[in-house]
């Protein structure tokens, strides 16, 4: 038997002892408390993320891709931020991948048994041919599923980086990953509900780690989104609004750049603050390995 007693996200929170006698608002008043407590759960471990941070950069400069590791709840969310990173900074699908125990059919439907499965994970990263190069994020907000583990022990066990993301304190998989992060939630307004608090706060070091590192890569010019893709008409418009932000161009000279740069926002708003060709453009751009800031120097 797994003895869950130690785990703070498994004990009852004392605050909702009687949760099911609640009015409908009393209920929603004592979940938003909760839930406002996560962010501030989260600033103690930010030199952890910080750390993680860094290698995922490195990992990206080499080649390398982030690859998120997870069970349930949690391995939705991994998935989830992996296939958001490819429209927001025009990644490829390979750079950001996120793997769930039980395969994509557990996307939506629970797979019984597979996150009990630690060799499961290591086929998992072989069909996707881990190389040395790339980071694994484990994901588990208690902290112990077998499915991470596996994974991040062949992670180690050829050299790759690894990370892990728990809501418990002195977590197993921490202790397996070279760069633990573990904020402590506390007890779930539904005693062991961790798609709960476990999974905002998960939700929330996730959003920093791609995006951060996405910053870190030259995928973002002042805050703006400047590699993402046009694949529909809100992202065509949202592309010639960022342009004229960071130009400071009218929309016909913005609709102008980007037709000369073949709808590439990068490009268009690099042609224009260096008054140059497109040839010109991307030229400057691969010597500052895609920073346009660092073009302008």
């Amino acid at each position: 038997m797994i003895n869950l007693d130690k785990m703070t996200t498994e004990q009852q929170n004392s605050k909702t002892m009687n949760l099911d006698q609640m009015s409908v608002l009393e209920a929603l008043t004592v979940m938003n408390q909760e839930d406002q407590k996560v962010a501030k759960a989260i600033e103690p471990v930010l030199p952890s993320i910080e750390k993680a941070v860094t290698s995922i950069i490195a990992a990206f400069e080499s080649d390398g891709r982030l690859i998120y590791v997870g069970a349930g709840t949690s391995g939705r969310l991994g998935v989830l931020d992996a296939a958001e990173c490819p429209p927001t900074f025009g990644t490829s699908h390979e750079k950001v991948v996120g793997l769930i125990a039980g395969g994509e059919r557990a996307f939506t439907k629970a797979v019984e048994g597979a996150e009990d499965n630690e060799s499961m994970a290591e086929q998992d990263l072989k069909d996707i041919q881990l190389k040395e190069n790339d980071i694994v994020v484990g994901l588990a907000a208690s902290g112990r599923t077998p499915y991470v583990i596996g994974a991040l022990n062949y992670a180690n066990a050829i050299g790759a980086e690894t990370v892990a993301v728990a809501c418990n304190q002195n977590s197993e998989i921490g202790k397996v990953a070279s760069t633990p992060i573990e904020v402590t939630t506390g007890p779930e307004v539904l005693s062991g509900s961790t798609r709960l608090k476990a999974a905002t706060a998960q939700k929330l070091i996730l959003n920093m780690l791609s995006t951060i590192s996405m910053v870190g890569i030259g995928k973002v010019y002042q805050n703006l989104m400047v590699d993402l893709q046009t694949t529909n008409q809100k992202l065509e418009t949202r592309a010639l609004r960022i342009v004229m932000a960071a130009t400071e161009v009218d929309s016909e000279t913005a609709k102008e750049k980007l037709k000369e740069g073949g709808g590439n926002v990068k490009l268009a708003i690099t042609m224009i603050l260096l008054d140059c060709d497109a040839e010109t453009a991307k030229g400057r751009l691969q010597k500052s390995n895609g920073h346009v800031r660092k073009t302008l120097q």
